[in-house]
């Protein structure tokens, strides 16, 4: 039995997602399509599944948590999982929760046994051509807008929005888009990825073919990257790649974190402290709003900080030169070197305790 493609529509505008779903599903007689959302005040995930024929299934589903992982493991992944067991359909269409990732989809379908009947053809991002700039880069919580997934999700739009687009094999731009918001899409998105402007037609032979590549999506939207990156092509949107084998400096980000991480840009990548070299720190900002966490162990890599900044507005240089004064310059380095014995660093709040990640 030859696993069933599968495609993806992920996205932070419900208006756009629809409106994509709805030219899959017209585009593909033989497919058929689950649509989820999540009721956030009644804690509970409503599933739907139709066909050409109609409408086959409504459910609703009592979630342990109402939030989109929960969502995922506890019926979105089953469900695909039992259409493509059914080889009724030759492809399937799955309408993600607003501001679900397809990338915990796509994580559960290459690792699973159970999916073995499922084939994630592509992920594809709808976005809203009206708001692009706001979406990908304001300051707007989802919550906000009335599509957060839980009660306590105070996640950015701009946030997840952008990590959508990145991690995304197409989007789809639904609506009016000048050239300028259609460059800083391109900027976000993977090499390769395919934009389509407002009206322009999905090739649907090459999408169920297989334009998902799970190994490269993975590692464009890697907070560890050490690969070069396309250059940019336009002139309303720039790029700063900020790298340095240097870490930062403690008290010198926390003065300047909000010039790095701050404003209506797109920031993402790692970076170290000499007070915890042992991990690699992730850093994910957008639209003013910055996460900070621990990514993963160095283990036998040699550290380095890497943050790769994305805007439109005139911040450039200020962000670069708040790059430079946070790391430890050299004759620090030599004074002190790169590893610290410290008690503390002031970032046990976002990072844990200073000894843990040792």
């Amino acid at each position: 039995m030859r696993p069933t493609p599968v495609v993806l529509v992920t996205g932070i505008s419900p208006d756009a997602m629809a409106s994509a779903t709805v030219a899959l599903q017209w585009d593909l007689p033989g497919a058929v399509v689950v649509h989820h959302s999540i009721d956030v005040e009644r804690g509970r995930l409503l599933r739907t599944v139709s066909d050409v024929t109609g409408v086959l299934e409504r459910a609703e589903i009592d979630l342990e948590h109402a939030c989109v992982s929960c969502a995922i493991r506890e019926d979105v992944a089953p469900t695909l999982a039992r259409l493509a067991d059914a080889g009724r359909w030759g492809a399937i269409v799955a309408h993600l929760p607003v501001g679900a990732e397809g990338q915990q989809v796509c994580r559960v379908v290459a690792e699973d046994p159970a999916m073995r009947h499922v084939r994630i053809a592509g992920v594809l991002c709808a976005v809203d051509g009206e708001r692009l700039v706001d979406d990908l880069l304001g300051d707007a919580l989802l919550s906000e807008r009335g599509v957060h997934t839980s009660e306590d999700d105070r996640r950015g739009v701009a946030e997840v929005g952008a990590a959508q687009v990145e991690y995304a094999d197409a989007v789809t731009v639904v609506g009016r888009a000048d050239d300028s918001e259609l460059e800083l899409v391109r900027a976000l998105a993977r090499p390769g990825a395919t934009v389509l402007g407002d009206g322009d037609p999905l090739e649907l032979t090459r999408l169920l073919a297989g334009i998902h590549v799970h190994a490269a999506a993975e590692s464009w939207a890697a907070q560890v990257r050490n690969g070069p990156l396309p250059e940019l092509a336009g002139e309303h949107v720039w790029r700063l790649d900020l790298m340095s084998e240097r870490p930062f400096h403690p008290d010198r980000l926390h003065e300047d974190i909000e010039a790095i991480g701050g404003g209506p840009r797109r920031s993402r990548g790692c970076f170290w402290l000499p007070t915890r070299a042992a991990v690699a720190c992730a850093w994910d900002g957008a639209g003013g709003l910055l996460s900070i966490g621990v990514a993963e162990p160095w283990a036998r890599r040699r550290p380095f900080t890497r943050i790769v900044v994305t805007g439109m507005d005139d911040g450039r240089d200020e962000v670069a030169a708040a790059f430079e004064r946070c790391l430890l310059s050299s004759a620090e380095v030599r004074h002190r070197g790169k590893y610290w014995e410290a008690a503390g660093d002031g970032f046990e709040a976002w990072l844990g305790d200073i000894h843990s990640s040792l």
